[in-house]
């Protein structure tokens, strides 16, 4: 997989953008996002892929299903069309096929057969590199191109998913009515440092542990500093130097 970016010309040098008022302070924002590093030194997204590609196919197919389900059904597909040529020799009738025990299938199937024929028509049969091209693409939108951009391209971007809608206004991190406008005030507050992995952090603490029906805020690395009015308990400040598997699931 390629890490390297397009190179542009540089920008005239613009004024950085305030930083918005939060709850928390910047000393307690980066203890947050310390002990995160901590816990899980390098995270990595759970959807599997091969390629750029099929990392777009696949965060494709899992609006409104879970990464399990998705790798379940792209394993045996991406076996044989790894491409958007082959995706498409393959036809829309054989790849629904294979995802028809995902939500959705049938009008996911023709999404990933029409971007499959952008992506050879437009460009090339190559994933472009930006963030205003690869939203043309059928099936993808500001989320599926953030996480193609910093899984695919190594960029600091941050997609906000369920989890990370959720996590952003319970732990009021960075509240919001929309995943653009809690995207944009996460940006922004997030430590230039913890930024690159700071999307799969949140999604990962989401689901392992600040979980959507009940918080488990008695194994969470950041209950004593969290602000969230839903906490269950109130825990002193874990030892958070000893191993990271002490603090739960670290896939």
């Amino acid at each position: 997989m390629e890490n390297g970016t397009i190179k542009k010309k540089a920008a005239p040098r613009r004024k950085a953008p305030a930083r918005p008022k939060s709850l928390y302070s910047q000393d307690e924002l980066k203890e947050i996002f310390r002990r995160f590093s901590i816990q899980r030194p390098e995270p990595k997204g759970e959807l599997e892929h091969v390629n750029p590609f099929t990392l777009v196919v696949a965060v494709a197919l899992s609006a409104q299903a879970t990464d399990a389900g998705v790798n379940k059904a792209t394993r045996a597909l991406f076996k044989v069309a790894d491409t958007p040529e082959k995706m498409l020799a393959l036809g829309e009738e054989k790849v629904r096929d294979y995802i028809k025990t995902i939500g959705l299938y049938r009008n996911k199937a023709k999404n990933v057969i029409a971007l499959g024929q952008m992506l050879v028509d437009r460009f090339g049969g190559e994933v472009p590199r930006t963030r205003e091209e690869l939203v043309m693409l059928p099936g993808v939108g500001r989320k599926t191109a953030n996480v193609v951009l910093s899984m695919a391209f190594g960029e600091a971007t941050l997609a906000v998913d369920t989890h990370i809608f959720r996590i952003a206004n319970r732990l009021r991190l960075a509240p919001g009515k929309t995943p653009d406008e809690v995207e944009d005030r996460l940006i922004r507050i997030i430590p230039d440092e913890y930024l690159y992995h700071a999307h799969h952090w949140l999604i990962l603490h989401g689901r392992y542990c600040c979980k959507a029906r009940r918080p488990e805020c008695e194994h969470c690395i950041i209950a004593d500093l969290c602000k969230s009015p839903e906490k269950t308990c109130d825990v002193p400040a874990p030892l958070v130097e000893l191993p990271p598997q002490l603090f739960g699931p670290t896939p």
